[in-house]
């Protein structure tokens, strides 16, 4: 059955080499020529304050995005053109018949197919996913943002556990809906929709996050610093609320996206008419006025320490949901087409 499986879907398996191959040239030798021109920058270089590391990026911004879509790309693609015709071709051409009344059961012959896609799509998605990796670290060296949802996806063992689940989703969509072009296109949008929803929704929980109040310009590796005052209507005024930002260097900040209400050590949101330090307008009060003051943000934050926890989570999140998906496809292979 291996060697049948491999016969039948060996175009696609070299197509994907193929594709690998030409990505890894042009990744390798682009790498390495970054890595040339960013060579003697200093370490606390950043965007905000490197002219020469602005331009560096600014010229390769379109090969970076270009790589982090292949690893998006490629377990969605994958899952629709190998996992949903997987079953559904068979179906559908009725060629399933003729292996099913050989001596090999369907059990094993599902079995066979699973395994070796699934293995190809791992090897391939983590192959692309280790040179957009090796690629990108000159720019992870200055961006410290891991965490964010289209790095974190392309980077680690998250992409392993996405290739799985979309090939056990495409050949159980492919099962139920025994078109290939329906089963793909279904794959296609459900696989996009879990893509959006985890993220969003499962992501956030799988942990829980640290509550920590920040003083606003203290602090080594994270602080709050001042960001205005909020307008509401437009106008500034005695009740507009004192706002900061808070940086947290690798980690995720729940609760911060936007900058959030400045607090004093017994937790009430200060305005404008109650900051204790002067300031005219909206221009930033007395730096030594509010370290003196005690001012605080409250925020909800995941620390960088546990970003291999988060992989590891997720990645064992879409296994599950793999393994889940390929029983319900064996049953329906046994019971549906019994």
């Amino acid at each position: 059955m291996t060697w049948l499986t491999w016969r039948q879907h060996r175009a696609q398996f070299l197509t994907a080499a193929a594709l690998l191959a030409l990505a890894a040239a042009y990744l390798l030798v682009d790498g390495l020529r970054l890595r040339h021109e960013i060579h003697g920058l200093p370490t606390d270089c950043g965007i905000d304050r490197c002219f020469d590391l602005e331009q560096v990026i600014t010229g390769r911004r379109n090969a970076y995005l270009a790589a982090g879509a292949l690893v998006l790309l490629a377990p969605a693609l994958i899952g629709a053109f190998w996992g949903a015709p997987l079953i559904a071709r068979e179906l559908e051409t009725g060629t399933h018949r003729t292996v099913w009344n050989q001596s090999v059961p369907r059990g094993r012959w599902l079995a066979a197919k699973l395994l070796l896609t699934t293995a190809a799509a791992v090897l391939t998605t983590g192959l692309l996913s280790l040179l957009v990796t090796w690629y990108a670290a000159p720019f992870d060296r200055f961006d410290h943002d891991r965490f964010q949802p289209l790095l974190f996806d392309l980077r680690g063992l998250v992409p392993l556990g996405y290739a799985a689940f979309a090939v056990a989703l495409g050949a159980c969509t492919g099962l139920f809906l025994r078109r290939t072009l329906a089963a793909m296109a279904v794959t296609l949008a459900v696989f996009t929709a879990v893509q959006v929803l985890v993220p969003l929704a499962v992501r956030p929980h799988l942990q829980q996050p640290v509550h920590e109040l920040v003083a606003l310009g203290k602090g080594p590796t994270r602080h709050g610093s001042f960001a205005g005052f909020d307008t509401p209507g437009g106008r500034l005024g005695p009740d507009s609320r004192m706002i900061a930002v808070l940086d947290v260097p690798d980690g995720w900040v729940l609760s911060g996206h936007t900058p959030q209400p400045a607090r004093d050590a017994t937790g009430r949101v200060l305005t404008l008419a109650s900051l204790p330090c002067p300031s005219s307008g909206p221009l930033p009060p007395d730096g030594s006025c509010v370290a003196r003051a005690d001012l605080y943000v409250a925020v909800d934050y995941q620390p960088a320490d546990r970003y291999w926890t988060f992989q590891l989570a997720e990645t064992g999140l879409y296994a599950a949901l793999a393994a889940a998906l390929a029983a319900l496809t064996s049953w329906g292979l046994r019971r549906r087409l019994g």
